[in-house]
């Protein structure tokens, strides 16, 4: 009986205990966001020079090196004619412009792409809203005469980013998810050839992925994927999950660029621009049981599996959940913490 009682009065202290750091871990986000959201430093930019800084570059550099508050820059609609970099040593900065096609960053360098993109970050914790981000090298490919070369619209190197709301406009090589953890939430990216490329860890949410190939010539063929996944063992990989598959000409959803390439679509509309086929091994024929290249719940003309490669991968509905569910990029909780909420 006293036995019952103990064990009882145990139980009840381990309620009330996990009931108490509950509640604390709630009032800690909701101060942690309020710190963030109203207490965070302001930084303007304006081209107009209606404020401090009239280039974004400029914003950047006034942020203290290991910053470890998160800084807004909050940018004015406009076009900013520039390379905007935010280097290693420089987290924790959210970049806010006007909206996509309002804010816009436009560059028009090439080939080489580690200091060539027109927008590059390579710092942790990192948050975009409401820009576009443009290579003007090849783009738009209707009025550019320029033979074709690698021009990438962003480089994204750091762990923990999220983009929301951005643009990335280009032909070849637009979008450089290179490597670290990243949400893209309600994201437009417009090319052609290997357009969306890199070892990024990645979560692609309600994104437009916009093909343009077929502006250029109506035969020409594009590929949208390219992740270098090297091993069994790299959690490299690229989620696109309830997406718009969309565009002019027609395209593959992916190719091998290494050997264990991952690209997934979930629950995504894909267009007629897809080919029949859907995916490239491109350089790795005959080791194609090591790619995974899934799709699951798609729709659309495009999403009709019946001349799928049969290399293409049958994903368990709990493996597509475990690639599909944010804790395949977030196991720390960090886009919880961050000052905007990404996840509406």
């Amino acid at each position: 009986m006293g036995g019952n009682i103990l064990q009882h009065v145990l139980m009840l202290v381990i309620w009330f205990t996990c009931f108490v750091l509950t509640i604390c871990e709630f009032q800690e986000t909701k101060l942690m966001r309020s710190r963030k959201l109203f207490g965070e430093r302001t930084i303007y930019v304006d081209a107009s020079s209606h404020s401090r800084f009239t280039t974004i570059q400029a914003a950047i550099d006034s942020v203290p090196t290991n910053n470890n508050d998160w800084v807004l820059i909050s940018i004015k609609a406009g076009i900013y004619n520039e390379r905007v970099v935010i280097p290693p040593d420089k987290p924790f900065i959210h970049m806010n412009g006007e909206g996509m096609g309002r804010t816009s960053v436009v560059w028009g360098a090439h080939e080489y792409m580690l200091n060539t993109s027109t927008f590059a970050s390579m710092a942790d914790n990192i948050v975009v809203s409401g820009i576009t981000f443009v290579n003007s090298y090849n783009y738009p490919p209707n009025k550019n005469k320029n033979p074709v070369k690698p021009a990438v619209a962003a480089m994204i190197s750091g762990d923990k980013s999220a983009y929301y709301k951005c643009s990335f406009l280009g032909y070849q090589d637009t979008l450089l998810d290179d490597q670290g953890r990243h949400y893209f939430k309600r994201c437009k990216i417009e090319g052609s050839i290997d357009f969306i490329f890199g070892s990024g860890q990645s979560i692609y949410e309600q994104c437009v992925i916009s093909v343009n190939g077929g502006v250029v010539s109506p035969d020409s063929i594009s590929y949208i994927a390219a992740n270098a996944r090297s091993s069994e063992n790299d959690s490299s990989g690229f989620v696109f999950k309830r997406c718009n598959v969309t565009g002019a000409g027609t395209a593959y959803l992916g190719r091998a660029w290494k050997a264990y390439s991952r690209v997934i679509y979930s629950n995504s509309f894909l267009s007629d621009n897809v080919i029949p086929q859907g995916w490239d091994a491109w350089d790795f024929v005959g080791q194609e049981n090591q790619l995974t290249f899934a799709e699951y719940g798609c729709n659309g003309s495009g999403s009709d599996k019946s001349y799928r490669v049969k290399w293409e991968k049958n994903l368990s509905p709990m493996e597509f959940l475990a690639f599909t569910s944010n804790a395949y990029i977030d196991t720390d909780g960090w886009i919880q913490k961050l000052p905007l909420n990404v996840l509406d």
